[in-house]
């Protein structure tokens, strides 16, 4: 990481602006500054607290130094600011370091400064010193292609069922099931549980005990990333068997279902219903906080979650997702990095024991993968010299939609002409390498 000791500056900039890092008595200016750029209409002070915990609470990824500030030299005004929130992820089990750039913004005035691009390059540099092999941002769309990244990975998708909806409870019964606040006590209950829930994402952030103490007591009450954690119980004899959790605030009309799931040998039949019901209930109790009328219950879940299996003809409103932008500076140590992952899609797939090389190109540049025996050899970076020389072509950065199984090869090949391949060979070996699959990602924030 950079020296961090003595003065904060890191250079001058144009027209009196000087770039710096942050330190913790920047956190209510800061507060002030996120609010006020963040809001839609007005200051929003759940970003604002956000911010003010990154710089002033313990935060197990996260230091008070992580923000970069732009401002006037001559009267200190901040103009601009982002942050790089380190992290750990995993791609179909195998670890990788990532950095989460946040909390981008600009005040209106000094836009088209290039503010945004000169703090992007400062910490692509202090990611690559941490040794993250990725970079990943939620953000508005098409802003962040201009810095490298490609939206790849779902983000936001959620399907909704109303009043009519609700499961019925005989009247002769009592719920089979409730829930209760989950306490640092449960952390090991609720790290078991998102082990397992882990296994259908090709993508998920790791977390260990700390993360997981950040997550369930470590955020202030308006922070916008504090969910409400809860243990689902089973009534007759008091045993957790699942774990739930939704943001403190109302998504819409809706309480917005984060992170669901059951222990193993538990029925999704059995629970869900008691979950409904309870979400129902909460879900008024947040509309009488806020002054809303209730009239929905939401699911912000992966597309594959058993939920929607289990509910399918009782969450008729399905919201489309949107999507995370990805950045992979150094493609062949990435790939070098999941290698273990590749190998096990090639044991599993129509073609074990595959031996060969594929260069894949993407036009202005290019990646040679070879395998001997169904293992990956190497990867390593390849210059096409004639799009003749290619076994495979993708253009700008499509590769990392079909890398994080956001695309099929076929999904690519539909939206994309110059995404193409001669032999059949080749569709085969990198359909094998790189299926669609589904991640549902509750990143470090």
């Amino acid at each position: 990481m950079p020296d961090t000791t003595g003065n904060s500056i890191i250079r001058a900039l144009d027209n009196g602006l000087i770039l710096r890092r942050s330190t913790p008595a920047d956190a209510d200016r800061l507060y002030d500054f996120n609010a006020q750029i963040h809001g839609e209409t007005e200051p929003d002070e759940r970003i604002g607290q956000w911010t003010w915990d990154l710089l002033s609470r313990p935060h197990p990824t996260f230091k008070s130094n992580d923000f970069l500030i732009v401002e006037e030299q001559a009267t200190g005004k901040i103009v601009s600011s982002l942050n790089l929130i380190s992290q750990t992820w995993s791609y179909a089990g195998v670890p990788f370091k990532v950095g989460r750039p946040e909390l981008v913004g600009t005040l209106p005035e000094f836009r088209k400064q290039n503010l945004v691009k000169v703090q992007f390059d400062e910490i692509h540099r202090w990611s690559a010193v941490r040794g993250e092999l990725a970079q990943a941002i939620t953000g508005i769309p098409f802003f962040y292609r201009q810095f490298g990244y490609e939206m790849c990975v779902d983000l936001g998708a959620s399907r909704t069922g109303f009043e009519p909806n609700l499961p019925k409870l005989n009247e002769s019964r009592s719920e089979p099931y409730h829930l209760r606040p989950a306490s640092l006590a449960d952390v090991p209950f609720i790290s078991e549980v998102y082990a397992k829930s882990a296994k259908r994402s090709l993508l998920y952030a790791v977390r260990d005990e700390a993360t997981w103490q950040l997550e369930i007591a470590g955020r202030s009450e308006k922070n916008i990333h504090r969910l409400v954690w809860n243990i689902i119980v089973r009534s007759a004899d008091d045993e957790a068997v699942g774990v739930l959790a939704h943001p403190w605030f109302l998504w819409g009309h809706s309480v917005a279902v984060e992170f669901y799931e059951l222990n193993s040998g538990i029925s999704w039949l059995d629970v869900t219903p008691t979950v409904v019901r309870w979400m129902w209930e909460v879900g008024g109790q947040l509309h009488s906080f806020e002054g809303k009328s209730r009239s929905a219950f939401m699911f912000a879940l992966e597309g594959c979650h058993p939920v929607y299996e289990i509910l399918r003809d009782n969450l008729p409103q399905v919201t489309e997702p949107y999507a995370w932008y990805l950045r992979v500076p150094d493609l062949p140590s990435f790939i070098n990095q999941i290698g273990a992952a590749l190998n096990d899609r090639l044991t599993n797939s129509l073609i074990p024991g595959y031996s060969g090389e594929l260069k894949i190109s993407f036009f202005n540049r290019g990646l040679l993968l070879s395998f001997a025996s169904g293992k990956l050899a190497s990867a390593q970076n390849w210059q096409p010299s004639s799009q003749n020389q290619a076994d495979i072509s993708f253009p700008n950065l499509t590769f990392l939609q079909l890398l994080f199984g956001h695309r099929t090869l076929d999904d690519l090949n539909t939206s994309f002409p110059d995404c193409r391949w001669e032999k059949e060979e080749t569709r085969v070996v990198i359909s094998s390498l790189f299926p669609k699959k589904s991640s549902q990602i509750l990143a470090i924030a």
